[in-house]
């Protein structure tokens, strides 16, 4: 369904019990809402939780800010690089004003907050800057954004910056399917079947490589996020793939040092992704993660 939040159109799903504690989910970079697997969401409601998954701004059915144009990433990393100012459409600081006018539209007081990767750097900014409204958070391989953390490859790097020829279709298909196989956990390998099929329904629901990179830009953008950690007070439980290959374990070492009381769940094996046969222990740490909270949301 789709709703206004902060002035912007955005795509909501909205399942479970409407009286459950609840669970807002906040997907990465590129990434839609379907993204989030629906045996996650399951666990979580199977748990009592009613879980609110959206499409974050320009990307999947949310409002698009294609008046802004195409960005270069390149140029924008090269400032980055230099310690000069990087200029974005919009900046993580929206994106988490997003989150808070999706649970403003559906009159949610508070939640738990759980980001994965981009969605974490949001989830930061929404439980440092809107405390009263984050009852607990998970944050998914994510990171601070510190320049002293480790980077990825070049090869990742190259991958990820990489786009498919043509406006969609099988060559998106193919795009995504590889990329997702670059950053995904050697333990837990997707099988490729199901992935393929992921990848047609997420690029049939809606393509839209441009509003990724304007996301991409606002992550660059935002710099380093330390500063905001030591103002989150809701508990957190980190948790990290120790096989990363796109944000190293020690982003998650960096965070758990940084955000008082913090618990931290660096799992062998896994990857930059949510692999089926994990997702009952993710569901298990943000229900866990809300226990610790001592209060429904």
């Amino acid at each position: 369904m789709q709703i206004q939040a902060n002035g912007l159109r955005i795509e909501v799903d909205d399942q479970g019990p409407a009286g459950g504690p609840v669970v807002l989910l906040i997907m990465g970079l590129g990434m839609q809402l379907i993204a989030w697997p629906q045996a996650l969401v399951q666990a979580l409601t199977g748990r009592g939780f009613r879980v609110v998954r959206f499409d974050n701004r320009d990307i999947g059915l949310s409002q698009g800010f294609d008046q802004a144009g195409v960005p270069s990433v390149a140029a924008a990393a090269l400032r980055h690089w230099l310690h000069l100012p990087v200029r974005a459409p919009y900046r993580l600081a929206d994106m988490a004003r997003d989150a808070l006018g999706v649970l403003d539209a559906l009159g949610i007081g508070r939640a738990h907050v759980c980001g994965a990767s981009m969605g974490g750097m949001i989830a930061q900014h929404l439980a440092a800057n809107a405390p009263d409204r984050v009852a607990s958070l998970t944050l998914m391989m994510t990171s601070s954004g510190a320049r002293s953390l480790p980077k990825p490859s070049w090869d990742v790097q190259r991958k990820l910056l990489a786009r498919p020829r043509g406006p969609g279709g099988d060559a998106a298909v193919d795009w995504i399917v590889k990329l997702l196989q670059t950053i995904g956990s050697p333990a837990y390998p997707a099988d490729p079947i199901e992935l393929r099929a992921l990848a047609r329904v997420s690029v049939q629901r809606a393509w839209h490589p441009a509003g990724s990179a304007r996301q991409l830009l606002a992550i660059v953008a935002d710099g380093d996020r330390t500063p905001l950690l030591g103002r989150i007070s809701a508990p957190t439980h980190i948790v990290h793939g120790a096989d990363d290959p796109l944000l190293p374990p020690a982003c998650a070492r960096q965070l758990a040092q940084h955000i008082a009381g913090a618990h931290t769940d660096v799992i062998p094996g896994m990857g930059h992704d949510l692999p089926d046969a994990l997702l009952e222990r993710l569901a298990e740490g943000i229900a866990h993660t809300a226990g610790r909270a001592g209060a429904s949301a």
